[in-house]
């Protein structure tokens, strides 16, 4: 993937240190001065400013890391981790879903099943693949490739990554919340080892829909919530400018989330985000799919179930009679 440009706002800083710091080796190398000294400086000073900002992101910065425009999708990552990916298409229902795509391909040269919600690069693919919003024959098409996979014997590698499904009247009509249920029921059932991960954007019921999985991973500066920041910044405060103060209450962090049970590992990314070397991401990606998918692969189909219904079965508290359980 090409190198980028684009700076989020709370960057900016290493921006101009960098613009800075260009000059200054071009002065060096067009009039032939030594510059060694100031050009060391600038470099410590960039060093130093990295590790102030990404070592105290707050959880509304790692919302814009995970959204950022070339932070790698799950086609980059099946590209770089696995071979022979051969997209499957339909729902054979209503049509092609291009924002939940599904296909085989082999991992470690084992087959593998691959669901992948997919978000585009340039405006025309965003508009094809809407903007990686699924609508219902995308998670239909979804759960025709899972029960394929359980036939065949195949693990199931969902990749996450979305701002929720899609809201519109067409995705209303064709029961999108009833395609998602749906979703939530079957996957607990699947007698074949499941893994998810999110990517990038993990939106409410649309990242819900391929996340009934036995194991839920998570890279560093991803999010994985019930509603999206600006949504719940609208409901509760009726202003979507409080969107980093509704991203700090949703605890919607990979690290939060891992200490509440909700996934299962954290996948560290290479400083300042996946998109500034996809290929060590994918790497650590690919590192912890290996091991657990050898866990799960250890496992009979009914210690899988049995297992898969305990992680669900324990998340969360409620309250019952007075006292609150877990």
């Amino acid at each position: 993937m090409e190198a980028t440009t684009y700076t989020l706002e709370f960057e900016k800083p290493l921006r101009d240190l960098g613009t800075q710091l260009e000059q200054l080796r071009k002065q060096s190398l067009e009039n032939n001065l030594d510059l060694g000294k100031e050009i060391a400086a600038i470099e410590k000073k960039i060093a130093a400013t990295q590790r102030e900002i990404y070592s105290s992101l707050t959880p509304w910065q790692r919302v814009q890391i995970a959204r950022h425009p070339k932070r790698p999708y799950a086609l980059d990552y099946v590209g770089l981790m696995c071979t022979g990916f051969q997209e499957l298409h339909g729902d054979r229902q209503f049509g092609d879903d291009r924002a939940l795509i599904g296909g085989t391909a082999f991992f470690d040269g084992q087959p593998v099943m691959i669901i992948a919600q997919q978000k585009g690069r340039d405006t025309k693919e965003k508009i094809a693949r809407n903007f990686g919003m699924p609508q219902p024959e995308g998670y239909r098409k979804a759960l025709r490739l899972m029960k394929l996979a359980e036939k065949f014997g195949l693990p199931v590698f969902s990749f996450i990554d979305t701002p929720g499904a899609y809201p519109g009247l067409g995705s209303e009509e064709r029961h999108v919340s009833e395609a998602i249920a749906l979703n939530l029921r079957e996957m607990a059932l699947l007698g074949v080892p499941t893994i998810s991960v999110v990517v990038g954007e993990g939106g409410s019921g649309g990242a819900l829909g391929i996340g009934v999985t036995d194991r839920v991973l998570i890279f560093d500066n991803s999010y994985y919530s019930v509603i999206s920041p600006e949504g719940c910044a609208a409901i509760l405060w009726k202003d979507p400018a409080a969107a980093p103060k509704a991203a700090e209450a949703l605890k919607l962090n990979a690290d939060v989330l891992e200490k509440l049970g909700v996934v299962d590992e954290v996948i560290p990314e290479p400083f300042g985000g996946a998109h500034n070397d996809p290929e060590q991401a994918a790497a650590a990606l690919k590192y912890a799919l290996q091991k657990h998918l050898n866990d799960l692969r250890a496992l009979s189909p009914s210690k899988l179930l049995d297992a898969r219904y305990e992680r669900y079965r324990h998340l969360g508290t409620y309250q019952e009679g007075g006292a609150v359980r877990s």
